[in-house]
């Protein structure tokens, strides 16, 4: 097969997928990520040029918008205008032409796709626009990285490599969250944020709206929860418990306009748009605007730190008449089946001390405060239900009885999740152990700000959604699996891109491939050419995991230690011990080092003579007795 000068998709060994199992042969790798479900790799290429025409039925406006985005990529950088004709005017002889075809019988499903590549033509296959859609994702993967350009790249070759792809995912719900309540981000970065998580093939878009710090969405018939919980007075610098505060007035929120505008952007790139509008708990900024929903009556403001707080909202009449009136404006601006009402970290010590709210729970017959949380939840999905909405919330949710309909998101670990998917509720899978983007992914010294915890790569790839321990059909209730990304120590557009990449492309292989397709050694194949694609569209990725990892063992008895140095993807590692740092002609390692206390060993992994990632540095110190 050739391999032209701009096409890199080539020739790495690795074993290929197929639909009933993974190893059905050793051939050529296509950089794709996530993983289709099975692909086979021919001879050949299909060439996109002058001569090449999209086949398009043109009463069909969404396959048309397809093809459009297609059309106008290749135009950004290659200077092409690939001409739009009716699907009318192809058949298997025409040449040179790429065809989008529906099939109202095809068994792919909603989302799956069929890609056909030739070297007379291309034809993508599906039952829904969505299906085309994620074949489009797949067909630009195939194309050179460059096609991620915004540029023109003269004399380069436009080819895909021929193939037979068929492609379906393995979740319904794959999901990546994005906090606003912390920090505000602008609406050109989350327009970006979907836009990569198309690329991904994710298709629910998590917006966390409201929060103790402040209350990002516009209603109408409140005002005062943007003009006043919008905006804190002060935000905390530094790490929880530092007592630092910058004294700068930080907020904003997002107009129905604004939020419209989003929803609209993600239907395009068919993602699904849910809204966290959080009760009971995580309401001070409510609780600000408008006291009388809080339980003391106190005047309180938009929190400047981070943690749990006690203001909970009350369970007054009028608080669930509040809500409604929220949450009526909420479902005019939202769509989505699912409106997210948190439901987690909600501190009951007011509930608890508090004369009116004991003579309610007393009232209504219940036994403490997690059903007096389960009663307030209930009443919240009884008024979604009678809209056409379904209710999703925070695995404390499930704390005193989960309401009837309520599909639970699962975070404190698996086991909400598997109570929940026993019990007959939908789930969404979304531990912070394997897919809390906040927390570091290498280093925590050489990592920028950030919550703590550690979240390498690999962790994240090898994460199951669909616990062993539930039956078949438990576990089909398992809806699929969500990362969330946090923002507290995360300010700006650049932090929080640092902290999704390259962790996304793990999540999506997770999600879309699921486990019977996804195989970590092939993906670390894959990803380098998935990393060329990010520094075309200048995504600060985090390098972190090029690190070398140091173990070092302390002989007290030789008075010596015993250093080993590991990597987990290719290159070769070179390293100092004289306090510089290590480059191409420094020594490389091959074996153990035996090294003296106080060593400063540093090291870090080249490939082609480059450094990959940041240097990597420990001094060694014999442990106290």
């Amino acid at each position: 097969m050739r391999i032209t000068s701009g096409l890199k998709y080539a020739a790495i060994l690795v074993f290929i997928f197929s639909l009933c199992g993974k190893i059905t042969a050793q051939e050529e790798v296509l950089s794709i990520i996530p993983i289709p479900s099975q692909y086979e790799v021919k001879e050949g290429e299909f060439q996109f040029d002058e001569k090449t025409t999209f086949y398009v039925d043109t009463s069909n406006t969404e396959v048309y918008k397809i093809a459009e985005g297609l059309q106008e990529k290749l135009r950004e950088v290659s200077g092409m205008m690939i001409p739009i004709q009716p699907l009318s005017d192809f058949n298997e002889r025409t040449l040179y032409a790429v065809a989008f075809q529906l099939d109202s019988l095809s068994d792919l499903g909603n989302e799956g796709y069929t890609l056909e590549v030739n070297t007379k033509q291309i034809t993508l296959n599906a039952k829904q626009p969505a299906g085309l859609f994620y074949g489009v994702q797949s067909l630009i993967q195939l194309l050179p990285p460059e096609i991620v350009k915004k540029e023109i790249i003269r004399a380069f070759d436009w080819v895909v490599p021929a193939v037979s792809i068929t492609d379906v995912p393995k979740y319904a719900w794959r999901g990546l969250h994005l906090d606003t309540g912390r920090h505000v981000s602008s609406i050109a970065f989350i327009k970006e944020y979907l836009d990569n998580m198309a690329m991904h093939k994710l298709n629910t878009f998590h917006w966390h709206l409201t929060e103790d710090q402040g209350w990002r969405l516009e209603i109408k018939k409140y005002p005062l929860l943007t003009e006043v919980g919008a905006f804190r007075d002060s935000t905390l610098v530094g790490h929880y418990g530092t007592g630092k505060y910058d004294g700068k007035r930080y907020g904003g929120f997002y107009t129905q306009e604004e939020a419209k505008e989003i929803v609209a952007y993600a239907k395009n790139l068919y993602i699904t748009v849910v809204p966290e509008i959080e009760m009971p708990g995580h309401s001070t900024a409510a609780v600000a605007a408008y006291p009388e929903l809080g339980v003391t009556g106190k005047t309180v403001r938009p929190s400047t730190t981070w943690g749990v707080f006690p203001d909970i909202l009350n369970v007054e009449n009028s608080t669930f008449s509040f809500m409604e009136d929220v949450l009526t404006e909420v479902i005019d601006i939202f769509p989505s089946e699912f409106i997210h009402i948190g439901g987690d970290e909600a501190p009951k010590d007011q509930w608890e001390q508090s004369p009116r709210v004991q003579s309610q729970i007393d009232s209504l017959g219940l036994k403490d405060a997690h059903e007096l949380q389960s009663y307030f939840i209930t009443r919240v999905e009884q008024f979604l239900n009678s809209k056409g909405r379904q209710i999703i919330g925070w695995d404390e949710i499930l704390e005193g009885g989960l309401a009837p309909n309520a599909a639970v998101m699962s975070w404190r670990g698996e086991e909400g999740g598997i109570a929940a998917a026993k019990s007959g509720h939908h789930v969404v899978m979304s531990p912070g152990s394997h897919l809390y983007f906040d927390h570091a992914q290498g280093d925590l010294q050489q990592e920028p700000l950030n919550i703590g915890g550690y979240l390498p790569l690999d962790k994240v790839y090898s994460y199951k959604p669909t616990p062993e321990v539930l039956t078949a059909e438990e576990g089909n209730y398992i809806m699929g699996a969500q990362a969330n990304l946090w923002t507290e120590y995360l300010p700006t557009d650049a932090s929080r891109e640092y902290m999704v990449f390259p962790r996304i492309s793990a999540l999506s292989e997770v999600v879309w491939s699921g486990e019977e397709h996804k195989d970590w050694e092939s993906f670390k194949k894959r990803l380098p050419e998935q990393l060329i694609r990010y520094e075309y569209q200048g995504i600060n990725y985090a390098k972190t995991i090029y690190n070398i990892e140091i173990n070092a063992k302390c002989d007290k008895k030789h008075k010596n230690f015993s250093v080993s140095l590991h990597k987990q993807w290719d290159g070769v590692i070179y390293f100092t011990v004289d306090g510089s740092n290590p480059t191409a002609k420094s020594k490389l390692y091959s074996i153990p080092l035996k090294l003296k206390p106080g060593t400063t060993v540093k090291t870090g992994l080249f490939k082609e003579g480059k450094l990959q990632g940041v240097i990597t540095s420990e001094t060694l110190e014999t442990p106290k007795s």
